[in-house]
Formats: C-alpha cells, sequence, structure tokens
C-alpha cells in the first residue's frame, strides 16, 4: 500500500527533475514563404494521384522543411516548440514543451537521435531533460505526443510505408524512399475533414447557393453584402460552422471546384456565378477570402507565408508582386483570427452594417505588378520591405474592427 501511495509522489519529483528552466527550443511559429515553394515543389514531384499502391518512390525532402513542418505541429497540436537538426549520418529531433502543474516557467526538453536505417525509422538515443531515456521510451514519448494529437493511425501508416531513411547534409535534405499506400491520402483527407465537418460544409454550401440565387449571373457583388448573412445568421453558431463556411467560400472564389478537395461534394449544389468584389476589385476579394479560410483552418504563419509566396510567385510568371494584394491577404488573415479566437465581436460587427471599408483599408499608394527584377531593385533592401508591411499594419489598425 505504501508502494502505491508513494509512486505518484516519486513521479512528481522525477517529472519536476527532468524539467529544466529553459527550453531547449525557443524559436517563433513563423513559417517562411520559402517552405511554401519547397512543399508545393514536394507535393508535385510526389503527386499521389499518380501512383498506385505497392508504387516505390524516393522523395528527396529539404531539411528546412521538415525543421519547419515539426515545429507548425509541435506549435499547433502541442503548444510546444521543435526543430530538426540534420547530421552527417544521423539526425535529431528536438521538442520543448511548457511543463504543466509546476510553479515558476520549467520546460520539458527531450531530444530523439535517428540514424540513417532501412524500414521504419528507430531512434538510436534520446533524452528528457539531462536525464539518457531508452530509446523505447523515447519511441513510446513521440507516440504518445503524436496520439495525444490525434494522429496515432496515421503515424502507423505513415512508418510502414517507410523503407529507407537517408541524410544527406551536403545537400541540406533527407532522402525518403517509401512504397505509396493509398490509406494514407484517405487518412490525410479524414485527418482534415471529419464527418461533422461535411456535415457544416453541406450547410455552408446550401447557404451560399441560396444567398447568390438573388443575384443575376456575373453582378458584381461586395463581398461584406454576402459575409454577414452568412457567418452571422445567429448568435448561436459555432467555430465548425464558421470554418466550414470560409473555406466553402474560399473555394468559390478561386473559382476551385469544392469536390477536388471534398469527394462527398461531388453532387452539392453549385452557387451561381457573380463576381465578388472588395473596394471594387475582384483580386481583393479573393485574397482576403482565401487568406481568412487558411487563418481559420491553418493557423496565422500558414496564412502569411502562403500570401507571400504566392505574391512573389506572380512576380516571376504572372500579374507582378503586389503590396495591394499583400494588404488584402494581411486583412483576410485578421478576420480568420477573427472567425476564431472573438466570434461574438466579429458578430456584434456583422450584425450592424458592414462595408467593404469596414474589412480593408484603402489600398492607394501600395506598388503593384512589380517584376522579379523590379521588386529586387526598390525592395530587396529589407528596411523598404518592411516600410510598405508596416504601413499595411498601421492601416489594418485603424480599422476598428481589427484593433
Amino acid at each position: 500500500m505504501f508502494a502505491l501511495l508513494s509512486l505518484p509522489i516519486a513521479m512528481s519529483f522525477f517529472l519536476l527533475a527532468a524539467s529544466d528552466p529553459a527550453p531547449l527550443v525557443s524559436r517563433d511559429k513563423a513559417i517562411l514563404p520559402t517552405s511554401v515553394a519547397a512543399a508545393r515543389r514536394l507535393l508535385v514531384s510526389n503527386d499521389p494521384r499518380r501512383l498506385r499502391r505497392g508504387d516505390e518512390r524516393t522523395a528527396v525532402i529539404p531539411a528546412a522543411l521538415i525543421d519547419t513542418s515539426i515545429n507548425y505541429f509541435a506549435s499547433r497540436s502541442l503548444r510546444g516548440r521543435a526543430a530538426f537538426i540534420l547530421g552527417d549520418d544521423h539526425a535529431e529531433i528536438r521538442l520543448t514543451i511548457r511543463a504543466p502543474g509546476i510553479s515558476g516557467p520549467r520546460y520539458f526538453n527531450l531530444s530523439a537521435l535517428f540514424q540513417e536505417a532501412r524500414g521504419e525509422p528507430r531512434i538510436v538515443a534520446a533524452s528528457l531533460g539531462a536525464f539518457p531515456i531508452p530509446s523505447a521510451l523515447a519511441e513510446w514519448l513521440i507516440a504518445s505526443a503524436i496520439s495525444i494529437a490525434g494522429f496515432s493511425e496515421e503515424w502507423t501508416i505513415a512508418r510502414q510505408a517507410i523503407r529507407r531513411l537517408a541524410f544527406e547534409p551536403a545537400r541540406d535534405s533527407v532522402e525518403l524512399t517509401y512504397v505509396w499506400e493509398p490509406r494514407l491520402l484517405d487518412r490525410a483527407r479524414s485527418m482534415a475533414f471529419t464527418p461533422q465537418d461535411i456535415v457544416h460544409m453541406y450547410a455552408a454550401q446550401m447557404a451560399l447557393a441560396g444567398l447568390l440565387d438573388h443575384y443575376t449571373a456575373r453582378a458584381r457583388v461586395p463581398l461584406s453584402q454576402i459575409l454577414a448573412p452568412l457567418l452571422a445568421p445567429a448568435s448561436d453558431r459555432t467555430l465548425p460552422d464558421n470554418r466550414a463556411t470560409l473555406l466553402v467560400l474560399a473555394s468559390y472564389l478561386a473559382e476551385k471546384n469544392l469536390a477536388m478537395l471534398l469527394p462527398e461534394a461531388t453532387g452539392w449544389p453549385r452557387a451561381r456565378r457573380v463576381k465578388l468584389t472588395l473596394l471594387g476589385r475582384e483580386d481583393s476579394a479573393q485574397h482576403f477570402g482565401i487568406s481568412a479560410a487558411l487563418a481559420a483552418w491553418a493557423g496565422e504563419p500558414a496564412a502569411n507565408a502562403i500570401g507571400v509566396y504566392k505574391e512573389i510567385d506572380d512576380s516571376r510568371k504572372g500579374s507582378g508582386f503586389s503590396f495591394a494584394d499583400l494588404a488584402a491577404d494581411r486583412a483576410g488573415t485578421r478576420f480568420g483570427e477573427l472567425v476564431v479566437d472573438d466570434y461574438p465581436r466579429l458578430y456584434k460587427v456583422l450584425s450592424g452594417t458592414v462595408t467593404d471599408a469596414d474589412l480593408l483599408p484603402s489600398l492607394a499608394g501600395f506598388p503593384e505588378y512589380l517584376s522579379e527584377a523590379e521588386f529586387k531593385r526598390r525592395f530587396g533592401d529589407p528596411n523598404a520591405y518592411s516600410q510598405q508591411t508596416a504601413e499595411i499594419e498601421r492601416r489594418l489598425a485603424d480599422l476598428p474592427l481589427y484593433r
């Protein structure tokens, strides 16, 4: 009996001793546009639509992309920070989580070392704070963290698909040989959308189709006129309701068939095509709506990074870099954050009279249509670029909605 009573006390002492006064990983959760570009290239070169069950492929993954992805996962799912460090024949994953229930700032710092191997990746050394821990225990801790985040089955399928792991420090990359398993794509979809999410998205699609049915085809419609009835029909709207609405609206603005993302949407009613505008511009409405959905579903860092990446890509082969589009992206991101973090205040605003000018500040004076060469000439200096982004933030802060 005494042993049973003393076990929780001993465990508490161990956890306190294993915690550290400083984090092993200290960084923000920002995502760089280069990571978005790298992820896009990786997806294109390993397009699951072109793979059949049993196909063996080798993906070359930039170490920086793995590092960003691990930190994003830790930030979103565990409220921690993480890092990926590549060595000659090994790689290290570091994870820091704020220690709960311990007075003062204390942190659990987990470090795990992987070596090149055939088959599933295995941990060869690990530590929790100053204490070395058995590899099996480290794998259990990582699996537990993944399970807490809700990705246990996906982790198992992914590990079973891996055939070889090779580290290439000279190329700053990891070579991952895998055998394609269609269940990975199915699980990815189920990770993104629960059955209840699909119910909410169907309701959102029906609401959008019904609302736009009152307009003539190709009519110019201010975005503010449809946001209020879509997002604020009643004060008891839930976050899943609103996230579904933003995703359906973003798909419509991007002129993408929702069924490409969600096969269940194949037979859903289509919304009439109108020209949604923001401050009179269709492109501003698109940037705003898509960034709002990204912020609500993936968080601010992802929304910001994708917005900047899109403008950089446009400067190379599209319409050119536009700080006006960047302003619309940032406004949409702020709006999406409000949907998630402060819907009661947003509902109060949307329940009144809302105009486009309440959603997006004036875009006057922001440079647009910049080629890559022109962008580098005028804004290659970080200070010049920062002046423009600071002006965007200043104008946003002047709007009551974003204060």
